[in-house]
């Protein structure tokens, strides 16, 4: 514990998985630290955010046929991040990707009951709608607040998330399980560019569009905001699995045109949210009022 002006204020570390799709600088900044999922290239093991990026998926995937293979964090790597941290006095608040998505939250809550003194928050979000979480955590620890504290606080916000992607193809959705290859035929067949939306943890089709990807973005963006009252201006998250700069800022000119947001931020997905997603898939990632 500190001092700060006569009180006693809470040591809480931020950890997260590395699935929440910030910059490196992000973390660096605001001292989080991030577990790797891991990413099997036929034998060849990578670690998400480390030694793999999304290209060498995608040319794996091109020259195989095959769905890189992600694996969850262990429960080995939990117990020794979490001890860590405790012994040199902290608490832990653990944003984990969606328990819906992955087996990494269920092994972070074990290894919190293990060590003591953490806090395992579902996130029921992926990429940077937990990043979000993350961001929003490393501002509470920074006013002081407890780490069980924050950790109630950030259940009651990721129900305010509002976590949207849209997809060039349903492909590796398809390779990885988490669609039908009717629905990929129909896709292909209609040309239909689908929006997957979030909702309590899980992924949903929701609204599909027709043309270029550039046409299909710009209309995927107009469509998650524009007129709408209840967006939480403060900030927004535009992450890309590989789209051109140049859409990327008519991306960023749309959305403060149709939001007031103070603050737009633009991080890249990593290997393993681009595992599923594919390549030049868009979302923009904001909290609701």
């Amino acid at each position: 514990m500190e001092k700060m002006e006569g009180c006693i204020m809470a040591k809480v570390k931020i950890t997260c998985d590395s699935t929440c799709d910030l910059t490196r600088e992000l973390y660096q900044k605001n001292q989080v630290s991030v577990l790797s999922m891991g990413v099997s290239l036929g034998d060849d093991f990578r670690l998400d955010g480390v030694n793999v990026q999304a290209e060498e998926l995608y040319d794996y995937v091109e020259k195989t046929g095959s769905l890189p293979k992600t694996c969850a964090i262990s429960l080995g790597d939990y117990q020794e991040e979490f001890s860590k941290w405790v012994k040199e006095g902290y608490e832990v608040v653990h944003i984990s990707l969606s328990a819906k998505l992955s087996t990494s939250h269920q092994s972070a809550c074990i290894a919190a009951q293990e060590v003591g003194n953490v806090y395992v928050v579902d996130s029921k979000s992926l990429s940077t709608g937990s990043g979000h979480l993350v961001l929003l955590a490393c501002q509470m620890a920074q006013q002081g607040m407890s780490g069980a504290e924050i950790a109630h606080e950030l259940e009651v916000l990721r129900e305010k998330l509002d976590v949207s992607f849209v997809l060039q193809t349903l492909q590796y959705l398809h390779k990885g399980g988490r669609c039908s290859g009717v629905a990929v035929f129909g896709a292909n067949l209609m040309k239909i560019r689908p929006e997957i939306v979030l909702e309590e943890g899980s992924m949903h089709v929701g609204r599909k569009y027709r043309g270029s990807m550039e046409k299909t973005v710009l209309d995927y963006v107009r469509g998650r905001l524009e007129g709408r009252t209840d967006v939480d201006a403060r900030r927004l998250i535009i992450t890309h699995s590989g789209v051109p700069e140049a859409l990327l800022e008519q991306v960023r000119k749309l959305s403060t045109e149709l939001q007031p947001f103070r603050e737009v931020l633009i991080t890249r997905a990593g290997s393993t949210i681009s595992c599923h997603c594919g390549p030049n898939c868009l979302g923009v990632l904001f909290l609701k009022k």
